[in-house]
C-alpha cells in the first residue's frame, strides 16, 4: 500500500503520527511525505526574509531527512512555500503540487492536518489536499485521515464547530520510542515542559490516547474519508 503524508511544515509529520507512520513501514508499506512550507522564514521580519532564513531552511530539511530514515519513510518532498504565509497564495497554487504527488504515487491512504488547527499553513493544507482528494471514480484515494499536532491542535478554541474529535486510533505502543527518536532530530522545534511541543506531552499525549483505546500508547485521527472497494480497505 502506498500511503501520502501531506503536512504543512517539517517536524508535523512526527508530532502528529510518526508512531503510524513506523508502525506502517515496517508492516510493509510505502510512506512518502509532502511538506507544503519551510517552515522556519516567518521567524526573520522584512521583504528579504527568504535570504535570510536559507540556512535555517536548510537545516530544518535535513532534521526532517535524518527523521524520515528514523521513521523508514520511502522519499520525502519539499514544496517550500513562505511560513506561516500560505495564505497569501492562491488555493490553487497549492492544489496543484498535491496533485501532482497524488498521480505520480497513487495513494491509497493520505494523512494530513486537521480543517480546525490554529495554524493558518495547517488549515491551507488541509483545504488543499481535500480540493486535490475530489473523490472522481476509480480515484486511487481511499482514505483521508487527519492528524492532531500539538501546539495547534489543541490550541484552537474548543467551542469552535471544527474542533478535534478523534474517531480512529492506531496503536503505537510499539513504535512510540522511535516517534521520539525521531523528534529528537528537530532540536530547534521541541521545547520544554510544560509546553504541549515538548517530549514530555507528546509522550503523555500517546499514552492518553491509548488509554482511551485499551492501549499502552495510540495516536489519534480524524477519519475524513473512507471509501470500500476493490482496493485493499485495510492497514496492517
Amino acid at each position: 500500500m502506498v500511503i501520502l503524508v501531506v503536512v504543512a511544515h517539517p517536524d508535523d509529520e512526527v508530532l502528529g503520527c510518526g508512531g503510524s507512520v513506523t508502525k506502517w513501514s515496517l508492516a510493509g508499506h510505502d510512506v512518502h511525505v509532502l511538506f507544503m512550507s519551510d517552515g522556519v522564514s516567518s521567524r526573520f521580519p522584512g521583504k528579504d526574509y527568504r535570504t535570510q532564513s536559507g540556512k535555517h531552511i536548510q537545516n530544518r530539511k535535513n532534521d526532517a531527512m535524518r527523521a524520515g530514515q528514523i521513521l523508514g519513510t520511502k522519499s520525502t518532498r519539499f514544496l517550500d512555500f513562505p511560513d506561516n504565509r500560505m495564505d497569501s497564495l492562491e488555493l490553487l497554487e497549492v492544489v496543484r503540487p498535491i496533485e501532482t504527488a497524488i498521480s505520480e504515487l497513487k495513494p491509497y491512504l493520505i494523512v494530513t492536518h486537521h480543517g480546525g488547527d490554529l495554524n493558518i499553513d495547517h488549515r491551507i493544507t488541509n483545504s488543499a489536499v481535500m480540493t486535490a482528494c475530489r473523490p472522481l471514480p476509480n480515484y486511487c484515494v481511499r482514505r483521508i485521515l487527519a492528524i492532531e499536532t500539538p501546539s495547534s491542535t489543541e490550541w484552537q478554541s474548543p467551542e469552535s464547530e471544527t474542533s478535534f474529535r478523534p474517531n480512529w486510533h492506531e496503536d503505537i505502543s510499539t513504535t512510540l520510542e522511535t516517534k521520539i527518536a525521531a523528534l529528537t532530530t528537530y532540536q530547534e522545534e521541541m521545547r520544554d515542559w510544560p509546553h504541549s511541543r515538548s517530549i514530555d506531552t507528546v509522550r503523555h499525549l500517546a499514552h492518553w490516547r491509548g488509554s482511551a483505546v485499551g492501549c499502552e500508547a495510540a495516536e489519534a485521527f480524524v477519519l475524513l474519508r473512507n471509501i470500500e472497494g476493490a482496493a485493499p480497505d485495510r492497514l496492517a
